[in-house]
């Protein structure tokens, strides 16, 4: 199943809490503070890789919770530091933070004198190493906001191999009472409870990277193009909406040029407003150098070349008036079929726009295409 939209929980790990301990060994009565720092919470980050094509890991798997760091103990023992969570995601997802953050980064001060009791029912922070929480008085896990017109805010966008965002950080572990020791104050009771780390819920959206969009109506060919001029091998069939996910595949040159080519599914008249597959899937070519926009010559389907074109372009300009500032090439695909020679004919005396006549079934004219994009896209 091919997912590019996904929505994530991200949990950072909290800060170990600072630890108020002191030295006690035999004859050695007062030794002093030696209460150890907590260690930090664990990261949340997403890190753009080339081997991961959706985001159907994170369909299944949509929750995110890095470990806390260890609690500080006495003899200056400082807590562990723990390992983010690193998650893999493909190159040119977008990355939407839904409401606010639910977890600051505060680190309080507090001593061991005793603390009050209202502190203890009105903490958002942990307790110290070795006490105990009382029972309903802090809530383990902060509840999610469910408000769906919530914020809605871009946070990052991973468009290059290896690039890495630290979707939530985890808190720092709390000091111990060993570093409030001073000459002045040698029997610190002073401590630090650890940050918490950063609670949020994100939207993850994929927007394919290619260098030539491929754009069509239902049975156009698209498929059997991409497989006949890439090392794409798509599902072929002669019946509409075969092809139900984007493919990208890699045009390759005698020099080892490289072109990615990514084959959208077909759209319909009413695909910007949510009409067929086109609403899903038109966000794909928003980063495309280059559209191909492939018309059926033929009329297989009792359509005019000349009409598909208009509605296209009328699909992509009220999708995103964007997209029609990008160059173009039109492409007369099924050439091999008696009706395509009239319907070009018609097709150029309506429209004097270049056309390149191909047959993806045959390879008619493909060695002319692939010159041509070669040459728009540089």
């Amino acid at each position: 199943m091919f997912v590019d939209q996904v929505t994530i929980h991200a949990k950072a790990g909290d800060g170990g809490n600072g630890s108020v301990s002191f030295r006690r060994e035999k004859f050695i009565e007062f030794g002093g503070p030696d209460g150890g720092s907590g260690g930090d919470g664990g990261d949340v980050i997403l890190v753009a890789s080339k081997d991961i094509s959706d985001l159907s890991d994170l369909h299944y798997s949509p929750r995110l919770v890095a470990k806390a760091g260890g609690h500080g103990r006495g003899k200056k023992c400082t807590g562990r530091n723990t390992a983010d969570v690193i998650v893999k995601v493909p190159i040119g997802t977008q990355v939407f933070r839904v409401g606010p953050l639910l977890q600051s980064h505060d680190t309080p001060r507090h001593s061991l004198k005793p603390p009050p009791e209202e502190f203890i029912s009105t903490a958002k922070f942990g307790l110290p190493f070795g006490s105990r929480r009382k029972k309903g008085s802090i809530p383990a896990t902060p509840q999610i906001p469910s408000d769906p017109n919530a914020e809605r805010a871009l946070i990052a966008d991973l468009v290059e191999e290896g690039q890495r965002y630290v979707l939530a950080s985890g808190g720092t572990g709390g000091r111990g009472n060993v570093t409030f020791k001073s000459p002045t104050h040698r029997a610190p009771r002073e401590f630090e409870y650890g940050q918490s780390g950063e609670e949020l819920r994100a939207e993850l959206e994929l927007k394919t990277i290619a260098d030539v969009g491929l754009v069509g109506f239902p049975n156009a060919g698209k498929s059997t193009l991409i497989s006949q001029i890439t090392d794409a091998h798509p599902k072929i069939a002669s019946y509409p909406f075969t092809t139900l996910t984007p493919n990208v595949g890699v045009l390759i040159y005698d020099d080892f040029t490289r072109i990615r080519v990514a084959d959208i599914p077909g759209l319909i008249e009413g695909a910007h407003s949510g009409r067929g597959l086109g609403h899903d899937f038109l966000r794909h070519i928003e980063r495309c150098k280059l559209l191909l926009v492939l018309l059926d010559m033929a009329g297989t389907d009792a359509r005019k070349p000349q009409d598909d074109y208009q509605q296209l372009l009328a699909e992509l300009e009220a999708y995103n008036p964007a997209i029609l500032e990008k160059p173009h090439i039109v492409v007369g695909n099924k050439m091999d079929l008696p009706a395509a020679k009239k319907n070009l004919t018609a097709f150029k005396r309506k429209y004097r726009t270049k056309l390149i006549s191909i047959s993806a079934l045959d390879g008619t004219g493909l060695a002319e295409l692939k010159l041509a994009l070669r040459r728009a896209v540089g």
